[in-house]
């Protein structure tokens, strides 16, 4: 900030009150320009932060619709699968005569877990966190999308602790090379095929939770939009 000192002499207290008052309005003004100029900075920092983060969760919605509409379709195979098994078991079929309807089940549908998990983006939110305007965004939005990205980070987790507890990945490799090789035995089967169907279902209904989450977290006005889509 650079101040002209007054070039005439100063012969009264009025003259000096004249300058100083015109010195301090000068700083004020040079003052407040700067904090407005800073203001407008923050201001449309925030809003192109939440443009990106709104667009960011939305591509993460149709992903996991995306996600829930295969897994939906898979779980109905294996489901249909395993139903049929139980019938015959409480029917006490034969075991050659299980056998071959296992056969024949698989032959006809997908059997494999094919669980598809979307991939959740978070570049937009970790750009916002590590240049600050994150921190220039309205405390209500800002907690929702904070809220949002750690439900993400939860759900990852989640799915991979259900992983853990529900499948046996050694005992369905082994029983998917029993079916290669056309002599797998039917319970074994059974068991293998109810992980696999309830690992869907488990997912599936995380992906739910995380889904409401999501659409929560949008304006409402971009939350309309993206059901007017749908």
């Amino acid at each position: 900030m650079h101040l002209e000192l007054p070039k005439a002499r100063l012969e009264s207290f009025k003259d000096f009150a004249k300058h100083y008052l015109m010195i301090v309005l000068s700083i004020l003004t040079a003052l407040g320009l700067e904090a407005w100029i800073e203001h407008a900075h923050h201001v449309h920092a925030a809003e192109a932060a939440s443009l990106r983060i709104d667009a960011e969760i939305r591509s993460n919605l149709d992903a996991i619709e995306s996600s829930l509409a295969q897994d939906a379709r898979q779980a109905k195979r294996l489901a249909a699968i395993r139903d049929g098994l139980v019938q015959d078991f409480k029917a006490h079929a034969p075991e050659a005569t299980i056998a071959q309807h296992i056969q024949s089940q698989v032959a006809a549908r997908n059997f494999n877990l094919e669980l598809k998990w979307p991939t959740l983006r978070h570049e937009a939110w970790d750009v916002a966190v590590a240049d600050q305007s994150a921190s220039w965004i309205d405390r209500e939005r800002m907690q929702r999308y904070s809220a949002v990205y750690a439900n993400q980070r939860d759900v990852s987790t989640s799915l991979s602790a259900n992983l853990a507890l529900v499948m046996d990945g050694p005992r369905m490799i082994d029983t998917l090379t029993d079916l290669d090789s056309g002599d797998v035995q039917s319970r074994e089967f059974l068991h293998v095929v109810s992980q696999m169907a309830t690992m869907l279902d488990q997912a599936q209904q995380n992906l739910q939770l995380l889904q409401r989450h999501l659409r929560d977290a949008l304006p409402a006005q971009a939350d309309r939009t993206t059901a007017s889509r749908r």
